[in-house]
């Protein structure tokens, strides 16, 4: 017969495991949050095919590779515009660009996501690229500058590698041909001082992954937001002298390699910090490839189009999610955005999302990441250059298309060529929108044009 003192342990162990079960099922709770570290890394122009993970068989990307294997490789993830800025303000805001005007972003910088990481106590960085505010004369006071829109700290360039241009040229195959490290005019900037005019442009992966791995480190006892935003492989492409001449696709190979191996050090440094498993990474591109400038862009792979087009190739770009032990190793078939970023962040973190409209329009993914549940997104809309289209379901119209952005010997603009009836492709049977169908499916293009309208109001 058991003692009154083992009775009483054997309750209290029971009591204990009552307990810890209730606050497992607790913590479980869809509604309350994970909180993560984050670490966002956002690259300039790489294209679908880019990745050894997407197709690619002439550019090695492992440590890319391995994220994507590890992780969830989304097929249908879309930038929120076919070009640097448009996307970049989707990214930070969670809201449509084409629904939103410049003005009203720049009169809210507090609703930007860096802001919402900020208010939920998380240390916040960027490194790299900010793009979301034009190119003000004095860019260390505009009033969109990083510091007032949520981060900690800046180290980057205020607009693209491309800008300003050599006086009297304009950005185009030739010239980029031409150039070297510092021809064009590219400030580097830690938070409000300028600390290197013109920057050397073959550094550019190696001192934002060195920044990276410090900051890393530094904030390794914080919760924390890193967005790393590499300037390449935006043309002009520059890679680093170790990296020079190293891959089997010339120059612009060079660079994603170099990017490849900056994700293998930011991994490592989670590692070595212990925080890799609270830490979501998510690697995209803000856009597709800038083909047209054939060395210096990459590959949209099976995909119509490229950079500025309203094809696949423009707006479709890699989607990986990674969070060791948490996400599981999956392909997602499913539609998202990268503004949809927004809303998952701030559910995984706890974080508030804006409630004014126009234009936001993020939809949270963390059921797709944490169970492989369908994506709440079914539709997107696609704008650039007045080359509409829209996608619902697996059926996408294009109102008017354009074979690229601009003429690139001279930069002048390309203008749409419009359709009517709107062209109509099947992207679950025809990825590379090569057989229209909109003769044999007039009630398709009748029905995505209402649900186009739709979408544009909200």
């Amino acid at each position: 017969m058991p003692s009154k003192r083992s009775i009483i342990v054997r309750r209290l162990f029971c009591s204990f495991l009552v307990v810890a079960a209730s606050y497992a099922t607790a913590y479980a709770r869809d509604d309350l949050p994970l909180k993560p570290n984050v670490v966002l890394i956002f690259v300039d122009d790489m294209g679908y095919g880019d990745l050894g993970c997407y197709g690619n068989l002439k550019i090695k990307t492992p440590n890319i590779d391995r994220l994507a294997a590890s992780g969830q490789r989304w097929t249908s993830f879309y930038s929120s515009g076919s070009t640097c800025v448009p996307s970049r303000t989707g990214l930070m805001s969670g809201r449509h660009p084409a629904l939103l005007g410049k003005q009203k972003l720049a009169a809210s910088p507090q609703s930007l996501m860096a802001a919402m990481f900020k208010r939920q106590g998380y240390a916040t960085a960027i490194l790299g690229k900010w793009h979301l505010a034009g190119y003000p004369k004095d860019f260390t006071q505009s009033p969109m500058h990083p510091l007032k829109c949520g981060f900690d700290y800046y180290f980057g360039t205020p607009g693209s590698n491309d800008v300003p241009a050599p006086a009297g040229k304009r950005q185009t195959r030739d010239v980029f041909d031409a150039c070297g490290k510092f021809t064009f005019q590219v400030p580097l900037i830690r938070d409000r001082e300028v600390v290197e005019f013109p920057v050397n442009q073959e550094l550019f992966t190696k001192r934002y992954t060195e920044e990276a791995v410090k900051w890393i480190h530094a904030r390794k006892e914080e919760r924390f937001f890193l967005y790393l935003a590499h300037n390449m492989p935006h043309a002009p492409v520059f890679a680093s002298k170790n990296f020079q001449g190293t891959s089997d696709a010339g120059r612009y190979g060079d660079v994603i390699e170099e990017v490849d191996w900056s994700v293998g050090k930011v991994v490592a440094a989670l590692k070595k910090a212990g925080v890799e498993e609270n830490t979501l990474v998510v690697f995209t591109s803000d856009n597709g490839p800038w083909s047209m400038f054939g060395p210096h862009g990459g590959t949209a792979g099976p995909l119509r189009g490229e950079k500025g087009t309203s094809w696949e190739g423009g707006f479709r770009v890699p989607g990986i999610f990674n969070w060791p032990g948490t996400i599981e190793s999956s392909t997602i078939g499913g539609l998202a955005a990268n503004l949809d970023l927004f809303s998952t962040f701030a559910t995984l973190t706890g974080g508030d999302e804006p409630t004014d409209k126009p234009g936001y329009i993020s939809t949270n993914l963390s059921g797709v990441l944490l169970r492989q549940e369908a994506s709440p997104r079914t539709q997107w809309l696609f704008t650039g250059g007045s080359a509409d289209a829209f996608r619902s379901g697996r059926y996408k119209i294009h109102l008017a298309t354009k074979t690229r952005s601009s003429d690139p010997d001279t930069r002048k603009r390309v203008h749409p060529v419009k359709h009517d009836p709107p062209l109509l492709f099947n992207l679950e049977s025809d990825i590379g929108e090569q057989t229209n169908l909109a003769d044999s499916k007039p009630d398709e293009i009748a029905r995505l044009l209402a649900e186009m309208k739709a979408f544009r109001k909200n």
